[in-house]
């Protein structure tokens, strides 16, 4: 277990990974702009996290309890932070129940920990809603980085989850809610989206 703290602006961030040296690595990249806690298992994280803590970055394998029991319990015990995964797994349809903001497929660099962790800091600005269809946006693009199309046109679960995001979208457009700013948000998350596609399919 260990402690810094960095220049930053407040932020508090959790890393649970249970090799030693990605944490020390997470903690070198990050304690210049951030406080960081580290954890080399679910239950001492358990012991770490308070309201303090803004964003948890956990593995998903690790000794003891799981980084999916880590992050059930900590969301049971009502923590407000944002969540990524950063693990080794291949992610599969069962991300789709588990309660992240992002997921990141080790190896991952220092600049797109960063970009994660500033993403996730500026989600939490926003509503219950955008919360749910910025993690749903991100699961989804998860699983068609890593799935083939024929596997998500089978996948009950994964029609599921563009139903919804789809629900969701609507509602956070309809001004007449009092969406506001939401739907702005989700209009630029929706074009970004739809450019990482067109980019991901364009031929060589």
């Amino acid at each position: 277990m260990s402690q810094h703290e960095g220049a930053s602006d407040g932020a508090t961030i959790l890393v649970v990974e249970d090799e030693a040296e990605l944490r020390r690595t997470y903690e070198l990249w990050l304690a210049a702009d951030y406080e960081v806690r580290t954890a080399a298992e679910g239950e001492e994280a358990l012991g770490m996290a308070d309201e303090s803590v803004d964003v948890v970055l956990l593995d998903r394998m690790m000794p003891g309890l799981s980084g999916k029991e880590t992050l059930t319990e900590l969301k049971e015990r009502g923590l407000e932070a944002k969540f990524a995964m950063v693990t080794a797994v291949e992610p599969d349809f069962d991300i789709i129940e588990m309660g992240f903001d992002a997921y990141l497929t080790k190896p991952v660099d220092e600049e797109r920990l960063r970009d994660t962790i500033q993403s996730l800091r500026s989600q939490g600005a926003y509503s219950d809603a955008l919360d749910e269809y910025t993690s749903l946006l991100a699961k989804r693009e998860t699983l068609k980085a890593r799935k083939r199309n024929e596997e998500l046109a089978e996948s009950d679960a994964f029609a599921e989850l563009e139903a919804r995001l789809a629900e969701l979208e609507a509602r956070l457009e309809d001004t007449d809610s009092g969406a506001g700013d939401d739907a702005g948000f989700v209009a630029a998350l929706r074009d970004i989206d739809e450019e990482a596609e067109h980019t991901g399919t364009e031929e060589p």
